[in-house]
């Protein structure tokens, strides 16, 4: 069992609408983590406040965190940057806080490479289906259908991705999906075991790219 000073960090990655968002939401909420806020070079949705759900930047200022290596993570999505700043993370780690992150898969393979003195857990978050996944792309805050097409596109690329997390969870029902999550946390960090049943996502994800 982890020591209570050790702060472990849980990242969150999924294809974009399939809930990772407001999942992390639920986790910082109910656990109790400290959510690290994203910095971005993209404007913000109507409903996205600074501060609160992004660090809304300009691309010269990303660029100067980047030079002055203050990134635990960045990558560049829909033609635009998104990255963890070090610090804030390490300092609440450093207080036995625990971390989550939601960031795409670039993001988890940079800090996995760290190789951070820190428990990690990773989740990938699957849609029910391809259909249910565009209806709640074109639901969003869009201007029209052909921004949900492209992300789409990228969905067939991202899910590929899938084979290198802890555990993949398919996001049919919110609340279902918290809790699988956090049961899957809690055996992680007590060393119990786990209802996973990685064959059965296997399949899933066969459905998902034929």
């Amino acid at each position: 069992m982890l020591q209570k000073k050790d702060g472990i960090m849980v990242i969150l990655s999924s294809p974009s609408g399939a809930g990772k968002t407001t999942l992390v939401k639920l986790l910082s909420k109910e656990k109790k983590y400290f959510v690290s806020i994203s910095h971005t070079t993209r404007k913000p949705r109507s409903n996205e406040k600074n501060g609160k759900d992004y660090f809304f930047v300009s691309d010269e200022e990303f660029k100067r965190l980047i030079k002055n290596d203050e990134f635990l993570e960045y990558a560049k999505v829909f033609d635009n940057f998104y990255g963890s700043t070090r610090t804030p993370v390490i300092q609440n780690l450093e207080k036995s806080k625990n971390v989550i992150f939601d960031i795409d898969w670039q993001g988890a393979d940079q800090i996995k490479n760290k190789n951070l003195d820190y428990k990690l857990i990773t989740f990938f978050l699957l849609p029910p289906s391809k259909k249910i996944l565009f209806e709640r792309l074109s639901n969003r805050d869009m201007k029209d259908k052909l921004i949900a097409t492209e992300r789409m596109k990228k969905f067939e690329r991202d899910v590929l991705h899938w084979i290198n997390y802890d555990y993949v969870i398919i996001n049919d029902d919110l609340h279902e999906c918290y809790k699988k999550i956090q049961k899957l946390i809690d055996a992680e960090i007590n060393n119990d075991s786990k209802d996973y049943d990685k064959n059965f996502i296997r399949k899933h994800v066969e459905k998902l790219t034929s």
